[in-house]
C-alpha cells in the first residue's frame, strides 16, 4: 500500500489552549495511538489534503522533529461543523509483526454485458474491509465486472483475497446490475432460448409426421 509522509512536530502541552493556538497558526492537533503510549504531535493543515480529501486507502509515515519515525494509519478526523476544516486527527500505529483492521475501496474494471443491454450498475459497497498486516495491505480491491448480465451481482465469497481477510460475511453484495426500463434481453440468453425451442419443436414435428 502507498504512504504518505506527514511531517510533524511533537506536542509537550495538550490542553484546550495550546490547541486552540495551534489551530490558529495553521497546525492540525494529532495523536498516535497504539505504542507503548500516546504521542501527541502536530502538523500543517495542508500536509493531510492527499490523506484525507482522497477516495484512495494510504499508510502514513510520521517524521518527527526529534528525529524518530512511525508508521501508522489514520483512525479517525474531526471537522468544524460549519467550515469543515480539520480540528483534530487520531492515528492507529502499525507494526510489521501485528495485523491491522482497515477500509480499502473497492475498483470496478471492464465493461458489464447487462449494462451494455441497458441495465443499471448499483455499487452496493464502495469500500470493503479488510484484516491483514501492514505489508499485506492492498491499495484496492478489484472486482472484474464484465461477465455480470442483467440480474448478477458479486458478492464478497467469490472475492480473491491473498495475504488478507475480509471482516465481512460471505454473501455481502458489493456490487450488481439491476434491470431498468430500458434493458433488453441478452443476445446470448435469446440464442439460448432459440435453440431450446428449436429443440423442442422437432420431436413434436417428428411425432406428427408419425402419426
Amino acid at each position: 500500500m502507498k504512504s504518505i509522509t506527514i511531517n510533524g512536530s511533537q506536542r509537550e502541552s495538550v490542553g484546550k489552549k495550546a490547541t486552540k493556538a495551534l489551530r490558529n497558526a495553521g497546525q492540525v492537533p494529532c495523536v498516535l495511538y497504539g505504542g507503548d503510549k500516546p504521542v501527541h504531535f502536530s502538523a500543517p493543515e495542508l500536509a493531510f489534503s492527499k490523506l484525507v480529501y482522497t477516495p484512495n486507502a494510504h499508510t502514513v509515515v510520521i517524521n518527527l522533529e526529534s528525529g524518530e519515525v512511525l508508521n501508522a494509519v489514520l483512525q479517525d478526523i474531526q471537522f468544524h461543523p460549519v467550515t469543515d476544516r480539520i480540528l483534530h486527527i487520531d492515528f492507529y500505529q502499525l507494526f510489521d509483526d501485528k495485523e491491522i483492521a482497515l477500509d480499502i475501496p473497492v475498483q470496478l474494471v471492464g465493461n458489464s454485458k447487462g449494462v451494455k443491454n441497458g441495465g443499471v450498475l448499483r455499487k452496493n459497497n464502495r469500500k470493503l474491509r479488510v484484516k491483514a498486516l501492514p505489508a499485506n495491505l492492498p491499495d484496492f480491491i478489484e472486482v472484474d465486472i464484465t461477465d455480470l448480465k442483467i440480474g448478477d451481482k458479486v458478492a464478497v465469497g467469490e472475492l480473491p483475497s491473498e495475504g488478507y481477510t475480509f471482516l465481512h460475511t460471505d454473501n455481502i453484495v458489493v456490487c450488481q446490475i439491476k434491470t431498468s426500463r430500458t434493458a433488453v434481453e441478452d443476445d446470448e440468453e435469446e440464442e439460448e432460448g432459440a435453440e431450446a425451442a428449436e429443440g423442442a419443436e422437432a420431436p413434436a414435428a417428428e411425432g406428427a409426421a408419425q402419426e
